[in-house]
């Protein structure tokens, strides 16, 4: 995942981590120009003149998203400050053809925002209107653009808060959230974006304005705010958003606790989810990812420790301090040699601060790394851990362990140096075999940061041809054409509005080219 796609002076796929001739995926610049010209005109008619970039050094700032081994010059960039305004670019892309992509604030971590050469890349980044805070409704209406935790700060002082918090939540935007249905530390106990948004004005890839739920706690008829949440903008894109708000708790004990092995911090978080408890959190880091904290931010967690466990309780204060109790009882058990409580708001937000710094953290000891993203059963937390280190140690590949093990969400990191030939390769191979260690587990390919580009080659290994096949059926259903951001999540593109199954006949062009699968 080291390439990158796209020069200073063409647009469109290079030799890199995408094949060269995988223009399915990311286009080829230049393919179509009178359906690009006639979109150009129609888009600089529809918006202001600093909301439309064509100019090839501007353009190159939007060519990944926070997935930069992945690079794709757009053809054209636009910025609405209006869901009319976006819904005028899309309508234009579907008149011509022109395959879009929406982008929030950039920080999406599977190459799901990844331009197209040969499209428009819709930048949601100005819509950031904050139009309401109900406290008595629980809920806020928000653009796309608004940062997750801008949301918190609005209606903090009205007592409530946004609870879905992904480490990068002082930068994301609630439509990337919405896109990928992200997650956050304190998803264990209170669910992810899919559980806090309640409505959305939705534009589909025909550039309609639509409205999906609602203010109502439940809409009747099929869920189709629940097919868009998590699509990855392949089903269209969402505006102005409805969430839900969260009450501010009565007390918040926050408890750093230090063991020698993951194998115990693993075993430590099963016991008390088995106790019953359903903490805020239960976050583990492993003794790389420590180094790399302690380098970063200085969050004196215990010294020696093989794994440390940063396990939040929040609630009503007597609950609170039950479970506290319960919690600790646990973890000594378990062989904590060494436990901290958080004293005050300050002292909480250093505890926190190693655990959300440690992606970027980790640059402090390797010039690269590869985000990895799976999901296992939480009772296969030491095993695979366990295998994880046996793959570390027979490739000589470090990896780092920082995850929400409360929900066995993994986000390991393969450290590797580009600068030494073959380093690379050698931490793919690694990241692919945590993936397959997951599958086979009974876990997934990814738990918050989506699929992307960067995992669409592992869809088959998780689905069956039927099951992606009714995925397809759903993604043509709301887009025949195959304009909104086309190439992701699934391993090939397919074309729309044939029968599923096996074809007699000579095959379509796109089929018999290698640039399509037919269902």
């Amino acid at each position: 995942m080291s390439g990158m796609h796209g020069t200073e002076t063409t647009a469109g796929p290079i030799e890199g981590p995408v094949p060269p001739e995988a223009t399915s995926a990311t286009g080829e610049a230049g393919s179509n120009p009178q359906a690009m010209a006639a979109v150009v005109a129609a888009v600089e008619a529809a918006l202001p003149p600093d909301a439309v970039v064509s100019d090839h050094i501007r353009l190159r700032t939007y060519e990944c998203d926070g997935l930069a081994h992945y690079r794709v010059t757009p053809a054209l960039v636009v910025l609405p400050e209006t869901t009319e305004q976006l819904a005028a670019v899309v309508r234009a892309c579907s008149d011509h053809g022109v395959p879009f992509v929406a982008r929030g604030s950039g920080t999406g971590l599977s190459g799901g925002a990844l331009p197209r050469a040969d499209g428009v890349l819709v930048v949601t980044s100005r819509m950031r209107t904050i139009h309401e805070i109900r406290p008595e409704d629980q809920r806020a209406v928000v653009d796309p653009g608004v940062i997750n935790l801008d949301v918190t700060h609005a209606a903090g002082p009205k007592g409530y808060y946004y609870a879905p918090d992904p480490s990068s939540q002082q930068i994301c935007s609630i439509g990337g959230n919405l896109a990928e249905n992200s997650g956050g530390a304190h998803c264990l106990k209170y669910g992810f974006t899919t559980n806090h948004v309640l409505g959305a004005e939705f534009v589909t890839p025909q550039g309609d304005v639509v409205q999906l739920g609602g203010m109502a706690p439940d809409s009747p008829g099929y869920d189709l705010l629940g097919a868009v949440v998590g699509s990855e903008g392949t089903l269209g894109i969402a505006t102005r958003t409805i969430v839900k708000l969260t009450r501010l708790p009565q007390e918040v004990r926050t408890v750093l606790a230090g063991f020698a092995s993951t194998d115990d911090a693993g075993a430590a978080t099963s016991a008390i989810i088995g106790a019953g408890i359903v903490p805020a959190a239960i976050e583990m880091m492993d003794a790389l990812a420590i180094e790399a904290a302690e380098a970063a931010t200085h969050c004196d967690y215990p010294a020696g420790a093989g794994a440390v466990l940063v396990i939040e309780l929040d609630g009503a204060a007597v609950e609170v301090e039950h479970e506290f109790a319960q919690v600790e009882r646990i973890c000594q058990e378990h062989h904590a040699f060494a436990t901290r409580v958080a004293t005050d708001p300050a002292e909480r937000a250093l505890i926190w601060k190693g655990r959300k710094s440690a992606f970027a953290a980790v640059g402090r000891i390797s010039p690269d790394y590869i985000v990895q993203d799976g999901v296992i059963p939480r009772t296969a937390l030491p095993g695979v851990l366990r295998s994880i280190a046996e793959l570390s140690e027979s490739s000589g590949v470090r990896v780092a362990n920082v995850f929400h093990a409360g929900d066995g969400n993994l986000h390991p990191l393969v450290l590797f140096d580009d600068a030494v030939e073959g380093a690379a390769e050698a931490a793919e191979a690694v990241s692919g075999a945590i993936l397959d260690l997951c599958i086979s587990h009974g876990g997934s390919i990814t738990g918050e940061h989506g699929v992307g580009i960067d995992k669409a080659a592992y869809m088959p290994k998780m689905f069956s041809d039927e099951d992606l096949d009714t995925m397809q059926l759903v993604r043509c259903a709301f887009d025949p054409d195959g304009v909104a951001n086309p190439g992701k999540v699934f391993p090939t593109p397919r074309l729309c509005g044939e029968v599923p199954g096996k074809k007699k006949g000579a095959p379509h062009p796109l089929v018999a080219a290698g640039k399509a699968t037919a269902f």
